[in-house]
């Protein structure tokens, strides 16, 4: 099967999406190292950071990045551009290895590689993207039965994670702020695809937002992303973030695919082999990103220095002169 012109124009804009993002974690890093040598670090509760250049461009980095990956949802399946997110990882820890000189260390090159070969895999092997006229189709996709109850399913767990275990074990669990932020987030995706479909066909000359379907859908991407923002905040500053990213990445990208085979059917024109050989990538690239943030901080270790051991002699001396 071949790729599609469409799937080609979302893999690149997605493919784009995680360099500028990727190097915006790096760009923003510089300026926040030469504001602390300036003035008050952001981590000491310092904002010398808002007048260092280094940090805009990296902040302007990030949107071109976030409006990309927007874009791309509008050409390209979900099981294609979801999973390329990992990559701006490889970007920021190459970067961050020749440029802050945080080193790489051999099993982070081998998540990296990881991480390549399948998002290789999953391109190779990504369904085309469905050929949609009106956002009324996208509206009518999303009032079937089957995404009508995965709505209420994540409607209903939503609620009972935060009005029943957040009270009691947010502060212990970390699965319990991760939940809210991946099921919200694989909602907040199909809307953002039905809004980028919107807004794709409104500038090939079809108006879009006279219906109220895509201002419904531009709706439910700011309430689910203000929800996301908050319980992931919350989940930054309660655990270690090199536990939280992985463990977001797995659970946001594995309900968004999920989603989307519900919503838009995308593996319906596909064969087993075909189904296999994409979740083998998908695997292949939770197992690099699980490596590489695992093993993220090794090269940075300090060497442990040789024990010294004693004699007897040296340590009956040692006494003799306390």
């Amino acid at each position: 099967m071949g790729i599609s012109k469409d799937n080609v124009t979302g893999l690149i804009l997605a493919l784009s999406s995680s360099i500028f993002i990727g190097s915006s974690f790096i760009i923003k890093k510089m300026g926040l190292k030469k504001a602390g040598n300036t003035g008050k670090s952001a981590a000491s509760g310092g904002h010398a950071y808002l007048y260092e250049p280094w940090w805009w461009i990296g902040m302007i980095s990030m949107i071109v990045g976030e409006i990309a990956n927007f874009a791309a949802y509008a050409f390209a399946p979900a099981i294609l551009v979801t999973p390329l997110g990992a990559l701006s990882i490889i970007f920021s820890a190459v970067l961050a290895h020749f440029i802050l000189e945080e080193k790489l260390h051999i099993f982070g090159m081998l998540g990296c590689a990881l991480c390549m070969v399948g998002s290789t895999t999953i391109v190779l092997h990504a369904p085309h993207e469905r050929v949609i006229h009106s956002v009324k189709e996208v509206w009518q996709l999303a009032t079937e039965i089957g995404f009508i109850l995965y709505i209420v399913a994540v409607t209903i767990l939503v609620i009972v994670l935060i009005f029943y275990f957040v009270p009691r074990y947010g502060q212990t669990h970390l699965f319990i702020y991760v939940a809210i932020c991946s099921l919200t987030g694989s909602i907040t995706v199909m809307s953002v695809k039905a809004v980028g479909i919107a807004l794709k066909l409104t500038f090939e000359g079809s108006n879009q937002f006279k219906y109220f379907q895509t201002w419904f859908f531009t709706i439910v991407v700011i309430g689910c992303c203000l929800l996301q923002i908050n319980y992931l905040n919350k989940a930054l500053d309660t655990f270690n973030t090199a536990v939280v990213s992985p463990v977001y990445y797995v659970m946001f990208t594995t309900l968004t695919i999920f989603a989307s085979m519900i919503m838009f059917k995308d593996w319906v024109s596909q064969n087993a082999s075909q189904i296999a050989t994409e979740l083998c990538g998908f695997v292949t690239i939770l197992s690099g990103t699980f490596l590489l943030h695992k093993t993220k901080d090794m090269g940075n270790r300090p060497e442990e220095t040789t024990p010294v051991f004693r004699t007897p002699e040296h340590s009956t001396n040692d006494l003799q002169t306390r």
